[in-house]
C-alpha cells in the first residue's frame, strides 16, 4: 500500500474543489486555489521519490498546465480528465506513466467496447487506467460520468473488476459523495476494492487524518492505494505533507525486498 498523490487542474490552476459540485453551469465549490504552477507540485513529487499520482483536467482550459506537469515528472504522473483515442498518446509523451478514461469507455450508460477495446489496444493496456469514481444508490456503487452527476448502469463489485481488468492495469476509484470534504474516507468502498479488484487500485475521496492511510491500509488488505489531497497543507488542510512522505518512507521499508 502507498500513498498517490494529485494535482487536480480547473482553468489552468492547481485547485481542491468538493467533487459533487462540479455541474454544469455553476461555479464548484472550491477548498483550495494554488499561486503555484502545475509543475512545482510535479517536481516537488518527484523530488520525493513519489511516482504513481495523477494529474486531472477538471474540465476544459487545462491541456498546457497538464502538460508542464507531465513533462516536470516524466513517467511519474498518470493523466487523466477528458482523455480520448485522439488525444491519449500526446500525453503519453509528454510523459505520462498512463492515461485514465471514464467518460470516454462509457456511453448511454454502459460500457462503449468497440471504444475501449480500441484504445486498449491503441496505448496499451499496460499503460491504461480505468476510472471506476462511484456513488451509492439504491445498495449499490455505481459508476458516474460526466463530472460525475450522470449514474451509469455499471456496478462496482466483484464481476465488474475482474471484467474490466483485461483492459488496463490499474483503477483509479473516487468515493464521489467525500470526495474533498475531509469528513472520512468510504470505508466500505475501500474493503470492497481491497476485497475484490485484480488489478492495483487507487482509492480517493474523504480523507482527513493522517491515521486514514493506516485505515485504508487495513480495510484494504494493504492491497488499496490512497490519493490524499484537500486534508494536506500543501493543498490548505491540516495534514503536513511531510509527515505523510515520512510514512510513505516508513511504508517501503516493511516491503518484500
Amino acid at each position: 500500500m502507498r500513498f498517490r498523490p494529485c494535482i487536480d487542474l480547473r482553468g489552468g490552476r492547481v485547485v481542491q474543489i468538493v467533487g459533487g459540485t462540479l455541474v454544469d453551469g455553476r461555479e464548484p465549490t472550491t477548498n483550495f486555489a494554488s499561486d503555484r504552477a502545475p509543475a512545482f507540485y510535479a517536481r516537488m513529487y518527484r523530488d520525493d521519490a513519489l511516482p504513481g499520482g495523477h494529474v486531472i483536467a477538471l474540465g476544459p482550459g487545462n491541456h498546457e498546465a497538464a502538460l508542464t506537469a507531465l513533462n516536470a515528472f516524466p513517467g511519474g504522473m498518470q493523466m487523466g480528465g477528458g482523455v480520448t483515442l485522439e488525444n491519449a498518446e500526446a500525453y503519453l509523451q509528454a510523459g505520462a506513466s498512463h492515461v485514465i478514461v471514464t467518460s470516454y469507455v462509457f456511453r448511454d450508460g454502459r460500457v462503449d467496447m468497440a471504444r475501449l477495446e480500441k484504445l486498449a489496444a491503441t496505448v496499451g493496456t499496460h499503460r491504461l487506467v480505468l476510472d471506476l469514481s462511484c456513488r451509492w444508490q439504491s445498495g449499490a456503487y455505481w459508476v458516474v460520468t460526466d463530472r460525475w452527476q450522470r449514474f451509469t448502469e455499471v456496478r462496482v463489485n466483484r464481476d465488474t473488476l475482474e471484467w474490466l481488468s483485461a483492459y488496463c492495469d490499474e483503477f483509479l476509484v473516487h468515493g464521489v459523495e467525500v470526495e474533498g470534504k475531509r469528513a472520512g474516507i468510504e470505508a466500505d468502498l475501500v474493503r470492497l476494492l481491497g476485497d475484490h479488484s485484480p488489478l492495483p487500485v487507487t482509492y480517493a475521496g474523504g480523507a482527513k487524518t493522517l491515521e486514514d492511510l493506516e485505515q485504508v491500509k487495513a480495510l484494504g488488505g494493504g492491497r488499496v492505494d490512497l490519493t490524499m489531497a484537500s486534508a494536506l497543507d500543501i493543498f490548505g488542510g491540516n495534514v503536513p505533507y511531510r509527515d505523510v512522505v515520512a510514512w510513505q518512507r516508513r511504508e517501503e521499508t516493511l516491503w518484500p525486498m
